[in-house]
This record gives C-alpha cells, structure tokens and sequence, in this order.
C-alpha cells in the first residue's frame, strides 16, 4: 500500500515539521512528507525543507488578487504531489473555503493550548498571562473558524510557579513534537478523516 502523501504548511522556524520528518525517518510515521507549503519566502523552515529535499511551495499573498486566487494556486500544487493529508505546523493564516473544501476532514492543525481555551495567536503568551496552572496541546480538525475545528488529541502540560514563559514553551514544545507525529500516525492508520 503506497504511504500516505502530507503536506506540511509552515510560517515559521519548523520545529514541528521537523518532528514529523525525524517521526517518518525513523519509522514512527509511516508517512511521506510530499511538500512543504510556506507564505513567508525567508521562514527557516522554507530552508530546512530544501535541504531535506522535501518539496516546496512557497508563496507571496500580496502577489495574488485575494486569498481564492492563492488557495486555488495551493490547491492544484497539492493535487499535481497528490496530496492526502495538510498537517499545518506553525501555518498563521485562516484556511478558506477554497482550500477546505477538496481536503475536507484532511486538514488538521496543532495549537499550543488547550483549546477551546486560548485560541488564535501567542496562545502560550495568553494562558502565561492568565496564571493558568495546567496548559497543554491540542490537535484538530481544521474548519473556517480560528481553532475551532473538532478535537482530536489534547495533552495537559502543568504550569509550575518557578516556569518562566519561555519554560512553558518549551514544555508545550515538547509534547507537540511527539503528540503531532503519533496522532497523524493514528489518523492514517484508521484511514481517518472527519
């Protein structure tokens, strides 16, 4: 049976796609990581990527007319790889209609929280702001809305009085990076969507 083909989308540094490529590497995620998707040209993952040989897609949303025109452009991208699943890893921007609607229930997100608690940007900020004592990561199903989608996995991660907020990321950081490749395993292996 041919591997699962995912797209990893990423704004940032990576360190969720480079979870999921070391998961696939060393066969905990029988999985292949068929392109990496990226808005932001100079993000380190765009790099990290190319020197894995990994595929990239990497694009400017100013240089389109509006968010339909991009998707769709993303949309034949994932089509021509054949594409199975969007595993977004650190992707800051609102998937659309366009995009959800030939990958439904095959687009799944990690946020640094536990949602619905703390949604959108510097969730970790946010619950360290609050005083919160348990935090925690949780994978779902992407829909239009800002984390919104239905939940999948959850894991609490416990907030100590000593943790600076750099602590805490590192906390979140680190169940993320074994709670993403073991769910995206799950859900492959259930043949799995929404």
């Amino acid at each position: 049976m041919p591997k699962a083909k995912l797209a990893v989308f990423a704004s940032g540094t990576g360190s969720n796609y480079d979870a999921i490529t070391e998961a696939v590497k060393y066969g905990k995620l029988d999985a292949e990581v068929a392109l990496l998707v990226s808005d932001q040209p100079n993000a380190k993952v765009v790099e990290k990527a190319k020197q894995q040989g990994t595929p990239t897609f990497v694009f400017e949303p100013k240089q389109y007319r509006d968010k339909n025109a991009f998707e769709e452009k993303i949309v034949n991208v994932l089509q021509e790889h054949k594409i199975d699943w969007i595993v977004l890893a650190g992707y800051m921007r609102l998937i659309g209609n366009t995009l959800l609607r030939p990958f439904e229930g095959k687009i799944i997100n990690i946020h640094p929280s536990l949602l619905p608690a703390f949604p959108g940007l510097d969730a970790i900020g946010q619950a360290f702001e609050a005083g919160v004592k348990i935090s925690g990561v949780t994978v779902h199903y992407v829909d239009e809305g800002m984390d919104t989608g239905s939940i999948i996995a959850q894991e609490a991660v416990n907030v100590t009085d000593k943790m600076t907020r750099d602590d805490l990321q590192q906390a979140i950081q680190q169940v993320e990076h074994r709670l993403y490749p073991e769910t995206i395993q799950k859900l492959i292996a259930r043949g799995e969507s929404q």
